[in-house]
Parts: structure tokens; C-alpha cells; sequence
């Protein structure tokens, strides 16, 4: 692109600097949503202008800087001038993606609105993200990650990562993540379905949706607490003094070793969980009636006895010796915790080329994550540094105006955005299935290839199909045995039909059933082609089984999430008091790496669709679990010398500040936003009936307030109880400060129990379980493309009617399902 404009390049032009070079992306956010979502987009070759505000973004006092605006350009311009309003204008009108992080109202006020977008651009895709979305009941509320996280339960969900009772607060951004990769489908869906239209239109994505994807089962099997209340009880994987409740969190055992090192295990399938057994030298127990319905134990007394035990015998070896099990025993495996910043030390990610090192003008070397997705075992693009401010604004502000391309004429059709699309999948378990299931609500039709038994997933909770309806959604279902010479002739007719095909097995597993990259694009040379496995194609760890658990604690995020959690003793009370908190840090399923991973899949199928559309189709494409949940933490783990701190979590887990944390109220929690300087004053005037903190010295500045902010915190600890929480809420957000009541109860039972939340965040569909019920609505919506939402599907529930489509007739179905090659 040249330095005299800012022009967007079709198709035809597009060259060979990554599957969107030409693309070109106004970034007016400020906030990690948006950086998130636009650095996918630079990774991906597009060209990234970020207009920031005259001082610059805020974004850029943030350790992770380097790594969220790598590959960006930047411009200062005051939005509120009307000659930078006019060059606005000019960028957008010559832009083929615009990306807003700001309340409705403040997008409204700057003239920012989808309509007036598109009057300067009718091939504009402008992407707005938010904290709660542009309507519903909650809008009126500032847009802070806690407040939504508060609001939404998730701290109550994760009260379990802290020794007091009450909600913890949750330090890793989980839903800015999710907000973040949805409007990246949306993009990326709007800008597929424009090569066909020739125009665009508005996409809107939300924290609260975005957050709401990563639960695995939560959602179903709090509704089957709701429906059936005396049949089935929802409980917590732990009990209140530590105990575990359920066989996962036996499968998911977190245990210190002999030298004192963290293990989070993987174990959650049945024939893991025996390796397991037997490696620990208990598989005696399966022989014993005692034991014998192992990990389903029936009685506490058994479970904790159990644990216990499992627990003792971790703690006879090292951590070294461990090492050695997993490497030579392909069942078992365990990852240790690691801080953030250790994860660019993990053996995989630095086999598949997931670090690099980009030199910064200023910073020196910058040690960071690759893109999200690698193609043909390589990165996107490559690594470049982040810009300096302003550091493009002279061409920016001399660009010429480019004459937006006329839409076609006529109306166009209001259809699916990924209408006409196929993808098959060869997947199991939730972070490949859902990113696939996230497809299906934009159009796409997704044929879900199990085994004769059907994917594990639909047995992992004691209710039937409630792990798996999830992952289960929009789909079609057939039943193959791919060790059969015709079951593999099936699928490969399949593959033969579709666009895209998804695996997730361990490293091995695709070629040895015949539906590997190489095999697949020889009968499809079209084939948008994703892996997308716990670890990788190959490497040290590729045929280890991953799960979230171990994944949250190898990529960093459990400690992220509470940095207060530390290595204790051997000691049997400290080990039983710790062991709850790190396995929830790490694998609660409303907040875990499956869900932030399979928002990484879904993205990766979305940009090879853009890809092969505009021409410039990509290779294998590749993301793994470990490397999409270390993603996220960029300011955790970008690495380079005299980075600043990251804002501190008090070791009780209230937040990060007086002015971002939790609070007692008279009759529960809230919790409180306004750590920016310009909230001081609202909060200060909205509390003065109660204290005169205007007028103390100690808070008269921001840097006063920071000198005393644990004596800031008492006082308003003081003045929060005296009212009920709703009542503060209501007092301040009128006041325009940040402010809400902290649910207590786990946000899917909250949002089918609340008309209000279920009207605007979930919808009603069929299954044949569950028959007619609520489940969350599309993430992403779009201003002209239409979205849907399905109901789940049973294993094989389509194998027939998928084989008639292949041209078998009756006979030959019965034939294939009498010889066990189809159910």
C-alpha cells in the first residue's frame, strides 16, 4: 500500500504478504477487544491503521503492547476536530474493515454511527464491540470486563480460587478474549459473503455473548437442574472444604509432586483415567468390589479416600520422574503450572515455531507468540514490531480520497453468510466441535463423523447428552468406523463434497484413518483443511491427550487468573486446602481453555474460507489449545527488558485496585469500575452523602489516590456496606460510574431463569432430549446477513439419511450397518 493513500485492493490484487494483504483495517478502538480482534487481522497480512486519540492509545501504557499493535500503522487524530473528522472520513471511504470499541451513545455523539459508516463506504464492514450489545437490559452499564463478569456470575463461579467466602475476582481476560474472536468471525463472515454481494454491512459482538461461549456444559446441565429439580442436582466438581464431588475432578487431579511442583492431569476419559490408575500402581481397585464403579464412586467417604490416596502416590516421585512417565506412556499425561511468562519455555510451542523475537526500535528484543494460526507449520505472517505514535500519520493524513465502489444494483437477498458451505468433522470432545458449532449459526452445514459410539463428549456428565449438546448444536450426525476400508470411503466421499475439514486427534491419528491433509486435498484440491489438536501435527507432546484443565495450567491462564494461588508445602491440610482452588483456576467449565480454544478454531475456518474466496488459498492450516490459550495473556507473557508491572490482584482476590475491585454490600457484593482519572469526580460527588472524599488529601490526584489506595479501599469497603447492593448500583450508574450487583449464582442458570436476560442473549430451540428449550442465541449479529440457532442431534441421528445422499439405497444401509461399518 503506498504512503499517499489508503486504498483497499480486490481479489485480484492481492499479493503474497498473507491471506488478507489488501484488506484495509481503520482501528478507531481503544480497548483489548478490539486490539485483539485487529491483531488477528494484521497477523493475517491485512493493514491495520490505528487512529488514536492526540497522547495516544490507552492501550499503549499496557505490558502487552508490543504484541497487540505489532504489524499496525498509527495515526493521531482528534475525533472530536473537524478537520481529523474529515480525514477520518477519507480513511474510512478507502477502508474495507472499521473497528469501534465504544458505547453506543459515544459512537452516536462522533457521528459514528453503522448508517453513517456506510454512507461513506457502502462496502465498508464496520464492526462494533461492546460490553453488553446494543440492546437488552443491560446497556445502560459501563462497559469494564469486571463489570460484566460481575453481572454475569462468572466471579461467583470462581469463588472457589480464594480462602474467604464470596465471589473471586478473575485477573485473565476472558471476555475480552471472546468478544474479541466473535467480532472476528463476524468479519471474516461479512467479508466472505461481500465477494458474492458487493457490499457491506454492520457486525456487532459483545462481551457478555462472548464470555458466554466459553462454557463446555454448564448451560444443559443447569437446565437440567431447572426442568427436573428432584431428579438431578447440580453440584460443584469440589466441596466446600476442598473434597471432590464429581469423577472428573478425579480425572483432572491436581497433586504435588516429591520436590514440591504442580501437576495438573489429564485423565478425564475412562481409559486414561485407568492408565492412570495403573501407572500409580492402583488398578487393583477395578477388581475390587469396593472400588469397582471407579471414578463414579458412590459415596463421598469413597471419593475422598480415593483422592487422597491418588494424591500420596503422586507425591512418591519427582517432577523429573513424572517427566519420564509422559514421555513413554502415551496415556498419562500432566503438565506442570506455569506462570504466563513461562510458557514460551514449553517444548511444543517452541517446536511448532509459536515464539519469536521482533526488534523494537525502543524496546530492544521482544520475546512473543506467532499468529494464532500457522499454515503449512509456519506462521502467517511474520513478526514486525508495534508502531510508534503517529509514527504514519503524515501519509494517513494526506491520503486521497478514494471513491467508494458502487454496490451492485438491486436488492440483495438476506441470507446466511456461510450459506452453500460444508464442513466436515473429524473431532472430538468441545474445543474443535464447538469452534465448528459456531459455524452453524452462520450458516454453515457441519456433517460431525463419530465412532460407532459416539464422541465422548456426549457421556461426560452423568445426564445423557448434556456434555456434549453444546458441541452438539446445528449439527449432522453420522456414525462411520474408519478402521473399515468402506467406512474410509464414505468420509472421503464426503470430503469430496465439502469446503472445509476439521481434526483434533493426536498427532498420528488423521493418517492412520486415512482422513490426513495430504490424503483429503488429493480428493479436494479446494479443501480448506484445519488441525486443530491439544498440541500439534508432531512434536514432543503431539500424542499426549490434552484437556482444559491441563491446558489452562501449562499455558498459563490458571495462575493468571489468580496470581495469588503459589506453590505450598507437602503438607496433607495445605494440600487439601489448594488443591480446589488450582483445579478451578484451571478447568471450571463456565471459564476454561477448551472454550477460549475453540474460539481460535472457529476463526482459523473462517479466515481459510476469506482466503480461498479472494484467491490466495493457504495451506495445512494449524492452531493448537496450548498455543490459542496463551494468546490471550499477552500481557502476561510478552517478554522484554524493563516491561512495566501488570496491575497487582490483592492476595485475597477483590481486584486489582480500590477503584476495580469487589466490595461487601449490606446483603452481598458489588463491584466497582472507575479507574480512569476523568470517573474520580462522578464517584466522589455520587458518594459525598456518605464520605467527603473530594476533600481528603489523601485522594486529590491520581497519583495521590495510588500512594493510598489500600487506605482508599477501608474507607469505601465502610461506606458499600451500609447500602444493599442493587442500591449501589443503581446510585452510581445513574452518576455514570461503574458499578454492579455481583450474581451469585452460575450465569447459565441466571440467563434461563431471568426473562429479561433469556429474551436478548438466548433463544429457543428443539432437541431430541432436551425437546423445546433455551440455549444461547448467535454470538455475532449482522446489520443485513441473517443468523440461525439449532437445536443438538444425537449420535447418528443422520447417518441414513447422509448415506442416501451418497446414493446407497436401503439395501446397501443395511448392509453396511449388519457389517458394523455405519451406525
Amino acid at each position: 500500500m503506498g504512503d499517499a493513500s489508503f486504498r483497499r485492493r480486490d481479489s485480484e490484487d492481492v499479493s503474497d504478504g498473507g491471506p488478507l494483504a489488501g484488506i484495509a483495517v481503520i482501528d478507531l478502538s481503544t480497548t483489548l477487544p478490539g486490539a485483539l480482534a485487529t491483531q488477528f487481522l494484521a497477523d493475517a497480512g491485512a493493514d491495520v491503521l490505528c487512529v488514536e486519540p492526540p497522547g495516544g492509545s490507552p492501550l499503549r501504557s499496557r505490558p502487552g503492547w508490543p504484541a497487540l499493535g505489532r504489524g499496525k500503522r498509527s495515526v493521531v487524530l482528534d475525533m472530536h476536530a473537524e478537520s481529523d473528522r474529515k480525514v477520518i472520513d477519507r480513511l474510512v471511504a478507502g477502508a474495507d474493515v472499521a473497528v469501534t470499541t465504544m458505547r453506543p451513545a459515544a459512537a452516536a455523539h462522533l457521528g459514528l454511527t453503522p448508517e453513517s459508516l456506510a454512507a461513506v463506504n457502502p462496502r465498508l464492514v464496520s464492526a462494533a464491540i461492546t460490553g453488553w450489545g446494543s440492546s437488552g437490559p443491560w446497556t445502560h452499564l459501563k462497559g469494564y470486563e469486571g463489570l460484566v463478569m460481575a453481572k454475569l456470575g462468572m466471579f461467583h463461579v470462581k469463588r472457589n480460587i480464594v480462602g474467604r467466602p464470596g465471589p473471586a475476582f478473575v485477573a485473565a481476560p476472558y471476555a475480552s478474549w471472546g468478544a474479541a474472536q466473535t467480532a472476528v468471525h463476524g468479519i471474516l463472515a461479512a467479508l466472505l459473503e461481500r465477494e458474492s454481494s458487493g457490499r457491506g454491512q454492520h457486525v456487532e459482538a459483545d462481551l457478555v455473548r462472548g464470555v458466554s461461549t466459553l462454557d463446555t456444559w454448564n448451560w444443559f446441565t443447569e437446565l437440567v437442574g431447572i426442568r427436573w429439580p428432584g431428579s438431578f442436582n447440580v453440584v460443584d466438581a469440589y466441596t466446600d472444604d476442598g473434597q471432590p464431588q464429581s469423577p472428573m475432578a478425579l480425572g483432572l487431579l491436581a497433586a504435588l509432586t516429591k520436590d514440591g511442583r504442580w501437576l495438573q492431569f489429564a485423565q478425564a476419559g475412562q481409559g486414561l483415567f485407568r492408565a492412570l490408575m495403573e501407572e500409580l500402581g492402583l488398578g487393583w481397585r477395578y477388581d475390587d468390589p469396593r472400588w469397582k464403579s471407579l471414578p463414579a464412586l458412590e459415596t463421598q467417604e469413597l471419593r475422598t479416600e480415593h483422592w487422597k490416596t491418588m494424591l500420596d502416590k503422586v507425591g512418591e516421585r519427582t517432577y523429573a520422574e513424572w517427566k519420564q512417565v509422559f514421555e513413554s506412556n502415551p496415556d498419562v499425561n500432566a503438565e506442570a503450572y506455569r506462570t504466563a511468562s513461562e510458557v514460551f519455555d514449553h517444548p511444543q510451542l517452541r517446536h511448532d515455531g509459536r515464539v519469536g523475537v521482533v526488534d523494537d526500535r525502543d524496546l530492544g528484543p521482544v520475546r512473543q507468540l506467532t499468529s494464532l494460526v500457522h499454515s503449512d507449520d509456519r506462521p502467517l505472517t511474520p513478526l514486525r514490531p508495534a508502531p510508534r505514535l503517529d509514527e504514519h500519520g503524515e501519509a494517513a493524513r494526506a491520503a486521497t480520497a478514494v471513491p467508494p465502489t458502487p454496490p451492485a444494483a438491486g436488492a440483495v437477498p438476506v441470507r446466511l453468510p456461510l450459506d452453500g458451505v460444508t464442513v466436515v468433522e473429524f473431532a472430538l470432545m468441545y474445543a474443535g466441535p464447538y469452534g465448528a458449532t459456531l459455524l452453524t449459526d452462520l450458516g454453515a452445514r457441519v456433517i460431525k463423523v463419530e465412532s460407532l459410539d459416539g464422541d465422548p463428549i456426549r457421556r461426560a456428565v452423568a445426564f445423557p447428552e448434556a456434555g456434549g449438546a453444546k458441541a452438539m448444536l446445528g449439527k449432522e450426525s453420522i456414525c462411520l468406523d474408519l478402521r473399515t476400508e468402506e467406512g474410509r470411503r464414505i468420509a472421503h466421499e464426503l470430503v469430496r463434497r465439502s469446503d472445509v475439514v476439521l481434526q483434533s486427534f493426536r498427532a498420528g491419528a488423521a493418517e492412520r484413518i486415512g482422513v490426513d491433509e495430504a490424503t483429503l486435498r488429493a480428493l479436494n484440491p479446494d479443501l480448506v483443511y484445519l488441525n486443530a489438536a491439544g498440541y500439534g501435527t508432531d512434536g514432543p507432546y503431539g500424542h499426549r491427550p490434552a484437556y482444559a484443565a491441563s491446558i489452562g495450567a501449562a499455558s498459563g491462564f490458571a495462575l493468571a487468573e489468580a496470581p495469588y494461588v503459589t506453590e505450598v508445602s507437602g503438607d496433607p491440610e495445605e494440600v487439601s486446602a489448594s488443591v480446589p482452588r488450582l483445579y478451578a483456576a484451571a478447568a471450571r467449565a463456565s471459564l476454561q481453555s477448551d472454550g477460549v480454544s475453540a474460539l481460535g478454531v472457529a476463526s482459523a475456518m473462517l479466515l481459510g474460507l476469506v482466503a480461498r474466496a479472494r484467491r490466495c488459498p493457504l495451506g495445512a492450516l494449524t492452531t493448537t489449545m496450548l498455543a490459542t490459550a496463551a494468546h490471550p495473556l499477552a500481557d502476561w507473557n510478552v517478554d522484554y527488558a524493563d516491561r512495566p508491572p501488570l496491575p497487582a490482584v490483592d492476595a485475597e482476590g477483590y481486584g486489582h485496585s480500590a477503584l476495580y475491585r469487589l466490595y461487601r454490600a449490606a446483603d452481598g457484593w458489588v463491584f466497582l469500575a472507575a479507574p480512569a482519572a476523568d470517573e474520580w469526580s462522578p464517584l466522589a460527588e455520587a458518594l459525598a452523602a456518605e464520605v467527603p472524599l473530594a476533600d481528603d488529601s489523601r485522594f486529590v490526584s491520581a497519583g495521590q489516590r495510588a500512594v493510598h489506595d489500600t487506605e482508599l479501599a477501608e474507607v469505601l469497603s465502610r461506606v458499600f456496606t451500609r447500602l444493599p447492593a442493587a442500591d449501589w448500583e443503581a446510585r452510581l450508574t445513574a452518576a455514570d460510574v461503574g458499578c454492579v450487583a455481583v450474581t451469585e449464582q452460575a450465569p447459565e442458570r441466571l440467563v434461563q431463569t431471568d426473562p429479561s436476560l433469556a429474551a436478548e442473549y438466548a433463544t429457543t430451540v428443539v432437541s431430541p432430549v432436551f425437546d423445546e428449550h433455551l440455549r444461547l442465541a448467535p454470538t455475532v449479529q449482522f446489520s443485513r446477513s441473517a443468523t440461525r440457532a439449532l437445536g443438538a442431534c444425537l449420535a447418528g441421528d443422520h447417518t441414513d439419511s447422509i448415506l442416501r445422499e451418497l446414493g446407497y439405497d436401503r439395501h446397501a444401509i443395511a448392509g453396511l450397518r449388519e457389517r458394523g461399518v455405519v451406525g
